[in-house]
């Protein structure tokens, strides 16, 4: 009989870890290559605890009578979300990072406990953090011979059996060939052997392939060994492998099943080889320690070429952007005329989006699920609707939309804020946000989306260093935001692509201190949100180019703004925006219109051009 209660899983585990003789277990959000999305049959968490977000863990204690027997660990992100999905009764809410798995299991682990984690989840960073606190209580870290969760999800998915697809250079804009050439050059200046690539969206940029094993990701499930010969191994289930993609790869990259990987760390031995502690999990550095092999740790090498665009990518992205404002212009048209009549929900609205970017161009999927939040459910930055969830977009009430899509050419994200509603009736409307408030902090976070987007900054420059900028208008009347401002964007690849962010560099959060480097994409998406109330945030991509100057002291950068869709005009409080910022907002709306209303030429789209046009005319 299938589990089909959360509350029975938990059960169900704790008896597995029993038999097992463990005293706990960690739950991770995570798959072998540590991802940010997984595919289903790595979906663990969510299965165990009804937790739909992308970033989170859980511990587990076997002794279900422990005070603190369970918790869920979530960033400020997921605070309401984890509350809605994850049963208070069952687990305990931590907050990362004022607190964290390790640190919790220092305080809270039974004296000479065993703890299990699955050594093909985690980090070795994690590993050794969460040692050294069991350390403390005499307890210990014990890495499982298989999973418990799979051994009690009955129905567990099998991965993905799709085949993986060649990207053509013509988007790659560089061959796999110069691209392994470069990290062999690489491993060979470092006095390297070779360099372990397990990150997906970095082995689908090396070898300029692409897959369809993760949703929302697009890449295939696989293992690179890249060799300071030139020679690359490809670890990939043998049915994932067309005569295509044989062609494409040469007789340089040898195939060899993903189940054999383990065998060819092992023969790795004696070898001197680069692993990036950030990108793969502690299961690989253990293998290949036990095979006698030298570990060094380095970044992985495509990283950081893979996060500067090169000029055909860029254009790519251009082009990208260029479709898919299209479809959210009609949607937000769309919107303008069906949000008022009541009839609108949550879920709903994500469908017509879906459908606007199906009309629009070649999109392969979307790039993350859409945010589709009114009221209330919008004050959770990454709120994920479903049916139980779906609500009903209100009449004078404010409506967020975080969208993106995936098309060969190119990576999108967006999010716009609206207000529902003509705004006929202004004053304060009883059981509704103030309009008065909801203005004010709409144009607050407009305003930090126009000065990151108006940054002009030395060579030199990391992300940290730009988020006071974003924050600062917020920051003067006592409000703030619990996510970063910025994050990198991957090329027909990952929506959230690092290294470059734009966050505080509190925590030391991975990214921060990154230079940012021209060709490099980021979001920019300051926001703030009310508890129970509403969420408002304004998100659009740039690039990073060099500005140059007569007669300045050295090199220096700023952003172009790539996204291209109207910002609701209704919303902004035109007092508190300076002659700088009205400027921006005019030049901005001129270019979409001048981009964007061509494409909406055919009769059908007459309205929705009329409207547009109202939108971008000047403050």
């Amino acid at each position: 009989m299938l589990m089909n209660t959360h509350e029975a899983r938990l059960d169900a585990l704790r008896q597995e870890l029993k038999s097992r003789g463990l005293d706990g277990f960690v739950i991770p959000i995570s798959d072998e290559h540590m991802s940010e999305y997984v595919g289903a049959y790595a979906q663990r968490l969510a299965w165990l605890t009804g937790f739909g977000g992308s970033a989170g863990t859980a511990v587990v204690l076997t002794d279900a009578s422990l005070p603190s027997a369970a918790a869920m660990f979530v960033d400020g992100r997921y605070t309401l979300q984890v509350r809605e999905q994850v049963n208070g009764q069952f687990y305990a809410y931590e907050s990362v990072p004022q607190t964290s798995p390790a640190r919790w299991l220092g305080e809270n682990a039974p004296k000479g406990a065993k703890i299990g984690y699955d050594a093909w989840l985690h980090g070795s960073k994690w590993v050794e953090a969460a040692s050294a606190a069991l350390a403390a209580r005499g307890a210990t870290l014990v890495a499982v011979e298989g999973n418990p969760i799979d051994a009690i999800w009955q129905d567990q998915p099998e991965p993905s059996p799709a085949p993986a697809e060649v990207h053509d250079d013509a988007f790659a804009g560089e061959s796999s060939k110069a691209k392994r050439a470069a990290v062999s050059e690489w491993l060979t200046a470092q006095g390297l052997d070779a360099t372990v690539i397990s990150a997906l969206d970095s082995i689908a940029w090396l070898l300029n392939l692409r897959g369809t094993d993760v949703e929302r990701t697009p890449v295939a499930l696989s293992y690179v060994v890249a060799h300071a010969d030139g020679t690359t191994d490809l670890y990939i289930a043998e049915e994932k492998v067309t005569p295509e993609l044989r062609h494409h790869l040469g007789n340089a990259v040898t195939v060899r099943p993903r189940a054999d990987f383990v065998a060819g760390l092992k023969a790795l031995g004696g070898k001197r080889v680069a692993v990036d502690p950030d990108n793969a999990v502690a299961a690989i550095f253990e293998t290949l320690k036990g095979a006698g092999a030298t570990v060094a740790e380095h970044r992985d090498p495509t990283i950081l070429p893979k996060a500067v665009k090169n000029p055909v990518e860029q254009q790519g992205q251009r082009a990208a952007q260029a479709i898919d404002g299209v479809a959210v212009t009609r949607f937000l048209h769309w919107l303008a005329v069906e949000g008022p009549k009541g009839e609108v929900t949550e879920m709903s609205a994500a469908a017509k989006l879906l459908e606007f970017r199906q009309r629009c161009g070649d999109l392969r999927d979307l790039s993350f699920d859409t945010i589709s939040g009114a009221g209330p459910n919008a004050a959770s930055p990454h709120y994920r609707v479903s049916e139980e969830s779906s609500l009903t977009l209100e009449p004078e009430s404010v409506y967020l939309v975080d969208s993106g899509g995936q098309y060969p050419c190119g990576t999108t994200d967006i999010t716009r804020t609206v207000w529902i509603g003509t705004m006929e009736h202004l004053g304060e409307q009883p059981g509704k946000p103030s309009l008065h408030e909801v203005k004010d902090r709409f144009t607050r976070v407009l305003k930090g989306t126009i000065a990151i987007d108006r940054a002009v900054f030395p060579k030199g420059t990391n992300g940290s260093q730009l988020d006071t900028l974003a924050r600062q208008f917020l920051w003067s009347v006592g409000l703030d935001y619990a996510h970063g401002t910025g994050h990198g964007v991957g090329s027909f690849l990952s929506v959230h692509e690092g290294p470059q962010r734009i966050a505080k560099a509190a925590g030391g959060q991975a990214g921060t201190m990154q230079e940012l480097l021209p060709g490099m994409i980021l979001s920019d998406e300051p926001g703030y949100y009310k508890a129970g109330e509403y969420g408002i945030r304004i998100e659009n991509l740039v690039l990073v180019e060099k500005r140059a100057f007569e007669g300045s002291d050295g090199e220096y950068l700023g952003f172009e703004t790539l996204t291209l869709a109207p910002i609701e005009r209704r919303l902004v409080d035109t007092a508190l925006l300076s002659a700088e910022e009205t400027a921006w907002w005019n030049a901005y709306h001129a270019r979409v219109l001048q981009v964007i209303g061509p494409q909406l030429s055919a009769p059908e789209d007459a309205a929705t051009l009329a409207w547009l046009k109202v939108q971008c005319a000047p403050l």
